[in-house]
């Protein structure tokens, strides 16, 4: 069925001749009538009647003409959601990792529920892999995802990508442990801290291999294979299990104190998690995407690097 037509079976509905139809569609009565023949032809159904000297529309025109109001509408809000200079509309779905929920969306959408009620938002919470499966294949339309400059995991040209933050992160350990560094003074390499825990039991992620990949690297730098014990998902529970004396494992540097752990700082190399917006190629041009980017990035826009630019993808954990 074809839907420009349907707009000339509702203006008749609604104006009661074609004469009229063709004056408001600025066309002629014989296009409004080989439209509408056109249509019941289409439908299989006979759409129009004759009613004295004119036509009037069947039971089944008059269905018809119903669904084809809502049908005209639309497909006037898609046109409008898909046009880069239309009012941003339509629902958006991210999926992300924790942090990157509670600190960058979260006060967007208290944003948009004042200035763009039009505008919805689905939130999934997800590992950085799990969330760019759900964008390769459309499920969502934005993922925040990070992965660790010693750890990184590079997207495919099909995805783009745009900086959010990147935080310092650290060795947790028990605070009564943490005189174990000793040694002469100045600042500490990271292989060094890793040295002095070499016996101690370690804390790996469940759900992303990252973490255990910077725990092996540096502690390979330090010449000793870590002994990966656990794995935690939530940074909640790293840190019990590091308070129960049970291991050591990656913690943010700038997470609040809690007492009995000690975070000690990781130099020469540093360890950071950069935090990424990923989006599909090409799809930066919907309005809603479009304002939800252009605030996680205030003043600069959308900001998206090129497919294949020096992308780096995430690997997460719940801060």
């Amino acid at each position: 069925m074809d839907t420009r037509r349907l707009q000339y079976l509702y203006e008749l509905s609604r104006m009661g001749s074609m004469r009229a139809v063709a004056d408001v569609l600025g066309t002629t009565t014989s296009t409004v009538s080989q439209q509408i023949a056109a249509l019941s032809a289409e439908t299989g159904t006979r759409l129009l009647e004759p009613d004295g000297r004119g036509v009037r529309l069947t039971p089944a025109g008059l269905r018809l003409a119903e669904h084809a109001r809502g049908i005209l509408a639309a497909v006037d809000a898609a046109r409008l959601d898909l046009d880069p200079a239309a009012e941003p509309t339509g629902t958006l779905r991210v999926a992300g990792f924790a942090t990157a929920i509670r600190s960058t969306l979260m006060p967007i959408i208290e944003e948009l529920a004042e200035h763009h009620p039009a505008v919805g938002i689905v939130v999934l919470e997800h590992e950085p892999a799990e969330a760019l499966a759900k964008l390769a294949v459309d499920d969502i339309d934005l993922a925040l995802t990070y992965d660790y400059n010693l750890a990184p995991d590079p997207v495919g040209s099909e995805v783009e990508t745009m900086d959010l933050w990147s935080t310092p992160w650290g060795l947790g350990v028990p605070s009564a442990q943490a005189h174990a560094l000793g040694g002469p003074g100045g600042v500490p390499t990271a292989a060094r801290v890793f040295t002095a825990f070499k016996n101690s039991d370690w804390i790996g992620n469940s759900r992303n291999i990252a973490d255990e990949d910077v725990l092996r690297l540096i502690a390979s730098m330090a010449g000793f294979e870590p002994a990966m014990r656990h794995q935690a998902d939530s940074l909640d529970l790293v840190e019990d299990l590091i308070l129960a004396g049970l291991g050591v494992g990656l913690l943010p540097a700038d997470r609040p104190h809690r007492p009995g752990i000690t975070i000690l700082p990781l130099h020469d190399p540093d360890l950071r998690l950069r935090a990424y917006a990923r989006i599909r190629a090409g799809r930066g041009a919907w309005p809603a995407l479009a304002l939800v980017l252009g605030r996680m990035h205030p003043g600069q826009g959308p900001g998206l690097m090129p497919p294949g630019g020096e992308a780096s993808r995430p690997r997460a954990r719940h801060l």
